[in-house]
């Protein structure tokens, strides 16, 4: 991948505009940054290689060069979106999931931002705000996904497995193609991200939906019950041993199927 043949397969998606990097220590820091100098909806940075990456709770990110995809969107929310900015993370893995799809793959969403295939992380999310005040100016959603065998960090550094396309596919796409597949998958749920459809379609792709889990809170308090859904602003929905339905907030918190 290289800037020309990204531009090259991005020349229909109307895009505000994009940066390329052959290497760079974060996109999400480089658009949270563009971000507050202006930078228009739906732009777009990329890198080849990140080496500064971070998921969720500051957790590192690993990008090796020339393996997987490391790229951030700027989002300029409209005044019909500001009401379900909750759902952004959502609206991420619906894109990336409806990619996976696309490819000839069974994603699902670990709760609320990796993708799974075959029970493997595969991508992650990582969503942050530009703020003006009490409101949000522009939200920066990181996508990391792996696609190359090589961008799997080793099975003893991590804290859940990873896999890779690559590893899932007989062969990877080109990484540009790839990204064109989310995008295009981003800007058609984005009209929908209020609508009930939306979030039964995410719903229907949470990983250990109906099953027995565990959630660890913060680092003493774990949450058993089985898992029933979504509420409204994505929050998760558990059954507790009585039946009685408990949500579970955007946090600390890391999911696993009970043991």
């Amino acid at each position: 991948m290289n800037e020309s043949s990204l531009k090259k397969q991005l020349v229909k998606l109307n895009l505000g505009g994009l940066r390329y990097f052959d290497s760079i220590g974060s996109t999400n820091d480089e658009a949270l940054a563009w971000a507050a100098d202006g930078a228009k909806d739906l732009s777009l940075v990329v890198a080849d290689e990140q080496t500064q990456g971070r998921g969720r709770l500051d957790r590192k990110w690993f990008t090796p060069k020339g393996s997987a995809i490391a790229m951030s969107l700027i989002l300029r929310p409209t005044i019909p979106m500001r009401p379900h900015l909750s759902r952004t993370v959502g609206l991420a893995a619906l894109s990336l999931t409806d990619a996976c799809l696309k490819l000839g793959l069974s994603p699902q969403i670990k709760w609320p931002n990796d993708i799974l295939l075959n029970g493997k992380k595969t991508a992650g999310i990582l969503v942050e705000t530009v703020w003006s005040g009490d409101a949000a100016d522009s939200l920066v959603i990181g996508m990391g996904i792996n696609v190359e065998k090589a961008a799997a960090p080793p099975a003893e550094t991590l804290q859940f497995p990873a896999t890779s396309l690559a590893e899932q596919l007989e062969a990877a796409p080109k990484r540009e193609e790839i990204i064109a597949l989310i995008l295009n998958a981003f800007i058609r749920w984005r009209e929908q991200i209020g609508t009930e459809e939306f979030l039964k379609a995410w719903e229907q792709k949470l990983a250990f939906r109906g099953e027995q889990i565990q959630i660890r809170a913060g680092a003493e308090e774990i949450i058993h019950g089985r898992l029933d859904g979504l509420e409204p602003d994505g929050s998760l929905r558990l059954r507790d041993e009585h039946g009685s339905p408990v949500s579970i907030r955007f946090g600390d918190v890391s999911l696993r199927p009970a043991a």
